[in-house]
């Protein structure tokens, strides 16, 4: 008696013995789980742009031996400077009060606490965007009795358009140096991964420069009925706007 041949079913994983392959013979199949290669850069702008703002700060004094005196000369004084910054209209755009003072001194002969005068100040700070009447009030403003004027300092409004130009500049050139990188290695950018200004990723906080001062008005001339003092010839300080951004990009795996 003849025995029976029984052959179970063939299992996807288990291909019959001397079945063709579908693959076989085929290389460089990809793989979707493969990720593609990344290229890390930085980039970076510098603009030139025109001031927008112009600060200057002043300090009005009063001295005296009476107390009453030197308070009420002090008023008089910051309550001019305070009149001639706001006959300029909106060419003045702020104006702000930063410090007051009024300090006893003491004798330093005798015995006691003998106040010889009192010594009063208060700080003014003034931003002024027409630039075209800077000049003229500095002088007139540096002209007023006990009152001494710094600046001017130049800088630009936080929301000024060069902020965001540099900004945006600043990603083009990570683009263009990521794809020069590409461009190296025979290949193409195919993504962004990320973009981040430098310093976001660990929370750094950045320091801005403090403005520097275009120079000083000094301290005033001689009060009286004497003319006005002709008007500074003031020209205004380049400002460098910088900016800064990491950027991660995909490429095509190239053919090394």
């Amino acid at each position: 008696m003849e025995a029976e041949s029984v052959t179970g079913p063939t299992r996807p994983g288990n291909p019959r013995p001397g079945a063709e392959q579908p693959n076989a013979g085929r290389t460089g199949v990809e793989h979707p789980g493969v990720e593609h290669p990344r290229v890390a850069v930085r980039g970076e702008s510098h603009l030139e742009v025109d001031p927008e703002i112009a600060r200057i700060t002043l300090t009005v004094t009063a001295r005296g031996t009476d107390r009453r005196d030197a308070v009420a000369n002090l008023t008089r004084r910051n309550n001019t400077a305070l009149e001639l910054l706001k006959s300029y209209g909106d060419a003045v755009a702020h104006v702000e009060t930063g410090s007051l003072s009024l300090t006893p001194e003491l004798s330093q002969r005798g015995r006691g606490e003998r106040i010889r005068a009192y010594d009063g100040r208060v700080t003014l700070t003034a931003e002024i965007t027409d630039f075209t009447v800077l000049g003229e009030l500095t002088t007139r403003l540096a002209d007023l009795d006990h009152t001494r004027v710094n600046g001017p300092y130049w800088s630009l409004r936080p929301e000024s358009p060069a902020h965001r130009r540099a900004r945006q500049e600043a990603v083009r050139q990570a683009v263009v140096r990521a794809r020069e990188y590409a461009e190296a290695l025979g290949t193409t950018l195919t993504g962004v991964v990320d973009i981040a200004d430098i310093g976001a990723d660990t929370a750094a906080a950045a320091t801005r420069a403090a403005p520097r001062p275009a120079g000083s008005a000094g301290l005033p001339a001689a009060p009286g009925s004497a003319p006005e003092p002709p008007a500074l010839a003031l020209e205004p300080r380049r400002q460098h706007v910088r900016a800064q951004v990491n950027a991660r990009f995909t490429m095509a795996p190239p053919a090394l």
